[in-house]
């Protein structure tokens, strides 16, 4: 009977692909809400957004860069980050790793990013 009870407890943990899917494009549109207090433009615009896994478990790890190692905006924009991607119905932990491979240049902006900032 316990047995029974774990296997269906374990059944209603794994996500469906649709709900994975889901929970995917929300954290992209949670992420378009977080703007370094520099830069008119939001992150994930800014190309800083490099990986979104969502896990079955419902944990999220999230990897991103910076425009330049050293921005004073860092804890601020990874803090703003995870709290968003937190709150989101489905999502259970939130990591988000700051890393610096590849290097972030400007063309992995969008065109709308670089159109607003004046690069186009």
């Amino acid at each position: 009977m316990i047995f029974v009870i774990f296997v269906a407890t374990l059944i209603s943990i794994v996500m469906t692909p649709e709900e994975k899917l889901k929970i995917e494009e929300r954290a992209v549109e949670m992420l378009r809400t977080v703007f370094d207090p520099e830069i008119p433009v939001d992150i994930y615009s800014l190309g800083l957004i490099y990986k979104i896994d969502l896990q079955d478990d419902g944990n999220l790890v999230v990897d991103m860069t910076l425009t330049a190692p050293n921005c004073p905006a860092a804890d601020f924009l990874v803090e703003d980050a995870r709290l968003k991607l937190e709150s989101i119905p489905g999502v259970k932990n939130v990591v988000v790793n700051i890393v610096f491979e590849p290097e972030w240049n400007q063309d992995m902006m969008s065109e709308e990013a670089k159109l607003e900032l004046g690069f186009l």
